[in-house]
């Protein structure tokens, strides 16, 4: 059984609020789980206390059992010192993709065209 620390999701359209929460990775995102150990709110501003909430005592206890953090979840316990989470550094994101390649290609092309005949 692989056992992940992730979000489940609640509240109103566009009004979301998320638990930490510790579940087997099969459990359906919003279902079943085994265990709630905090609640993060994105409405609060980012400076609040409220925004995160965490139970560092049960987090540490699941870590120590093999729970995988998700993500987002490594995120907040990287803040609260449980965790050192490594940057993510991905340079090929930034880069168009083939076909965006190709049409920029063709409009130099036939801006090129454009101008010779004109010069």
């Amino acid at each position: 059984m692989s056992v992940k620390i992730r979000l489940a999701r609640g509240g109103a359209k566009k009004r979301p609020h998320y638990q930490i929460v510790v579940a087997d990775s099969h459990y359906p995102r919003d279902g079943r789980f085994i265990e709630r150990i905090g609640r993060f709110d994105p409405m609060q501003p980012k400076d609040s206390a409220e925004r995160v909430v965490l139970d560092l005592d049960k987090a540490k206890e699941w870590l120590g059992k093999g729970a995988q953090p998700t993500d987002r979840v490594a995120r907040f316990l990287d803040a609260a010192g449980l965790l050192k989470r490594s940057p993510r550094n991905n340079p090929q994101k930034a880069k168009p993709g083939k076909k965006a390649e190709e049409r920029a290609a063709a409009k130099a092309k036939k801006a090129e065209a454009a101008e010779a005949p004109a010069a």
